[in-house]
């Protein structure tokens, strides 16, 4: 585990989900919109890149450090032949790699920012745990809610690879907002500040009620 009393401060951000059309917007794929929403504010490009095995593009962060991002387009189970792929080009340790993915633990409207941990049945953070060799490095989980039916293998595939309803695509739009500035926090102070500041944010909660909005 890197040494806690330096800030840990991400170089690469990798968002896990599938390429093609059809799961564009669905449940799974919220780490490419995380991905996609950091290009646009930092004005970074993304483009194929065949080494990389995914979108890749690079640009100046808000604290003025160079910044990748990765969209791999391997599918979720195989993300990490592309993760590692680029952290052997740059020779980036596994700690400056930050992992953004979909978590069902989590409801609609909630985040939750660590610095290690295991891929708690991710298929893709299985995949970027055993390319990097090590789980100690930090992860972005967006909740997207569970089916919580009886018929668990079968709704959970239909779930994750289905898209939100519009009432949580709405918060979704904020929840990826949120996850932008707990990104460029990290950037400027590092992973530990953000998670202090934004891992009791809870979105699903109307604002104007700030007694529901205090509980975590």
């Amino acid at each position: 585990m890197a040494n806690l009393s330096t800030p840990i401060v991400p170089q690469l951000i990798v968002g896990l989900g599938n390429p093609g059309s059809k799961y564009d917007k669905t449940r799974h794929n919220v780490g490419f919109d995380v991905i996609e929403a950091l290009a646009r504010r930092w004005h970074v490009s993304l483009s194929e890149h065949r080494k990389f095995q995914g979108l890749f593009g690079e640009g100046l962060a808000p604290n003025r450090a160079r910044m990748r991002l990765l969209k791999p387009t391997t599918y979720m189970n195989l993300s990490g032949q592309s993760i590692r792929a680029v952290t052997d080009w740059f020779k980036l340790p596994p700690e400056s790699v930050l992992v953004i993915y979909d978590d069902m633990d989590l409801p609609v409207g909630r985040l939750r920012l660590r610095l290690s941990g295991s891929a708690g049945g991710q298929k893709g953070m299985k995949s970027a745990i055993a390319h990097l060799g090590t789980q100690d490095f930090p992860r972005l989980r967006l909740g997207i809610g569970n089916p919580k039916t009886a018929n668990a293998d079968k709704d959970t595939i239909s779930h994750v690879l289905g898209q939100f309803s519009k009432a949580e695509a709405q918060i979704m739009a904020e929840v990826v907002a949120l996850a932008c500035d707990a990104i460029e926090l990290s950037l400027k102070d590092g992973v530990a500040k953000a998670m202090s500041l934004y891992n009791n944010r809870d979105l699903s909660v109307p604002a104007e009620d700030p007694a529901l909005a205090d509980k975590t």
